[in-house]
C-alpha cells in the first residue's frame, strides 16, 4: 500500500505531498527530504556511467523497517517519491513503475494548465483525485 506520494521540485522543495495516515505526516515529510540525497547520488552515477539516461524510474532508494521508499526522476529534474508499505510484499516492480508512469501523466497534464504557475504548489483536484485513487488502488 501506498503511504505516500510526493513531487519535489528541481530546488528540492515540495510541490506536492500526500500520506494516508495524517497523523504521520511529519515523519514522511522527513523520510521524503532523506531520500532525496539518495536520488542524487543515484542521477549523478547514472551521468557518469554509459547507462540509458532515458530511463527515469530509479528503483529502490531505501528500505526502512516499516517502508520501502521508490524514486523517479522527470527530465526536468522534478522528482517523485512513493513510499510503500514494506508488508506489502504483492506489490512489484513493474506495479511501482506503473505507478510512476500515471503520477508523470498526471504532472504532465497539471504543467499544460495556463493557470499554473511552475515552482508553485500543485493545488489540482484532478491531481490530488489520481493521487487518492492510486492510494487507494494499492491497498
Amino acid at each position: 500500500m501506498a503511504v505516500c506520494i510526493a513531487v519535489i521540485a528541481k530546488e528540492n522543495y515540495p510541490l506536492y505531498i500526500r500520506s494516508v495516515p495524517t497523523e504521520n505526516e511529519l515523519k514522511f515529510h522527513y523520510t521524503v527530504h532523506t531520500s532525496l540525497d539518495v536520488v542524487e547520488e543515484k542521477i549523478s552515477a547514472v551521468g557518469k556511467a554509459l547507462v540509458d539516461q532515458r530511463e527515469l524510474y530509479l528503483g529502490l532508494l531505501y528500505p526502512t523497517e516499516d517502508y520501502k521508499v521508490y524514486g523517479y526522476v522527470t527530465n526536468s529534474k522534478v522528482k517523485f517519491v512513493i513510499v510503500v508499505d514494506s508488508s506489502n510484499t504483492s506489490l512489484r516492480d513493474n506495479e511501482i513503475r506503473s505507478m510512476f508512469r500515471k503520477l508523470h501523466n498526471s504532472f504532465t497534464d497539471v504543467m499544460c494548465n495556463p493557470f499554473y504557475n511552475p515552482g508553485d504548489p500543485i493545488q489540482s483536484k484532478a491531481f490530488d483525485s489520481m493521487v487518492s485513487a492510486m492510494m487507494v488502488q494499492a491497498c
